[in-house]
């Protein structure tokens, strides 16, 4: 299957395949529903903070950023960033994990994974038109959202994911990009945000050499925390997306063959030519080391999580006990699909705030 194919016909149009599949995305439910769901801290704790549609946002830009450099397919990267957090839950990661155990505990052995639910959202979830399930995006697309992570073969996955999208091999280049600009992005507004919320320092950030060089290039610049914490982070933000971005574009771009969208082209064993020298992906795993055992273990934000927790499994044990709690669209889907799969497909689609409010409803105010 070509790159710019899709596995049901459509009608022609004068936007690019993978511009119509951005736009398919931003338009979608789905898409709509991250405004509300948590990326680190929960939705309701503040307007500034961001969220899994704010983060999408700034991944897409600095991937159109990356590929417009290195003569990639904009659009492409575009959309699968757009789409690679469609599938979360609401409570970020911690959601995830606790609908994932639910499964696991009775006795459904593939659970839930948040990329793969992304896959299925755009490609079933998502119901827009009447001749079939999902948005109908490009193969690269598709591919881009699937092989979100290596490695691309999963226990989870079903035999005919791998006959259509052949799981040794990359997915293209543009998704490739998308994957280091999620890592860009989340990096800086964690920090962004852990720094906000006073939860970490910039003193305690400085155990980074990365950090370290990074708040030197704002020094140089004669800006200090008297100026104000809001252009200081500001500052800092926007030089450590910049040096991070420079950098990949330094590794990457003599390795890349921009000469067509290379979906499902790339043997799985060679090496990914996105990325960055040695001696700084050994710096950005130490800077990720310390973020989760300073910031995404704080106290705080653990008790927040805890909270989540107990939302997603009290509303799955209560959906197990009396499914007529699901809406109606949900509760037809019973008579097709598994109860259990059912359940949890809704329950991953509720943003924070409305999880929280069906919880409180059931069980009282948490």
């Amino acid at each position: 299957m070509q790159a710019h194919e899709r596995f049901y016909g459509i009608s022609d149009d004068f936007r690019s395949p993978y511009a119509r599949d951005r736009d398919r995305v931003i338009h979608s439910g789905s898409f709509r529903k991250l405004e509300y769901k948590t990326q680190v801290f929960l939705n309701q704790e503040g307007d500034f903070f961001r969220t899994r549609l704010t983060h999408s946002l700034e991944v897409s830009q600095i991937a159109r950023s990356i590929s417009s450099q290195l003569g990639l397919e904009e659009s492409l990267a575009e959309a699968i960033a757009l789409s690679h957090d469609m599938g979360h839950t609401p409570f970020g990661h911690v959601g995830g994990d606790t609908l994932d155990a639910c499964l696991k505990a009775d006795g459904f052995k593939n659970g839930f994974e948040h990329n793969y639910q992304s896959f299925r959202v755009v490609s079933m979830l998502e119901k827009r038109y009447k001749p079939f399930l999902g948005l109908n995006l490009t193969y690269a697309t598709l591919e881009g959202i699937l092989k979100h992570s290596y490695p691309y073969k999963k226990s989870f996955l079903p035999e005919r994911i791998h006959e259509q999208f052949n799981l040794d091999t990359h997915p293209s280049i543009e998704a490739m990009v998308v994957d280091r600009a999620d890592e860009i992005a989340y990096m800086t507004h964690d920090i962004d945000d852990g720094v906000t919320s006073g939860l970490i320092s910039f003193e305690t950030l400085k155990e980074s050499k990365l950090i370290q060089d990074v708040l030197a290039m704002v020094a140089e610049e004669g800006v200090t925390q008297e100026d104000g914490d809001e252009m200081f982070r500001y500052r800092f933000s926007s030089h450590l997306i910049n040096y991070l971005v420079y950098a990949l574009l330094d590794y990457s771009k003599d390795k890349v063959d921009n000469s067509r969208v290379l979906a499902g082209v790339i043997d799985s064993k060679q090496e990914i030519p996105i990325g960055f020298e040695k001696s700084l992906e050994t710096e950005i795993k130490k800077l990720k080391k310390l973020l989760h055992q300073k910031l995404y273990l704080h106290k705080q934000i653990v008790r927040k999580m805890y909270a989540g927790q107990q939302a997603i499994r009290g509303l799955y044990s209560a959906m197990m006990e009396e499914e007529k709690i699901l809406p109606a669209y949900y509760l037809q889907q019973i008579q097709m699909r598994n109860k259990h799969r059912v359940i949890s497909d809704y329950i991953a689609s509720l943003s924070d705030r409305y999880a929280l409010s069906l919880y409180n409803e059931l069980y009282g105010r948490m």
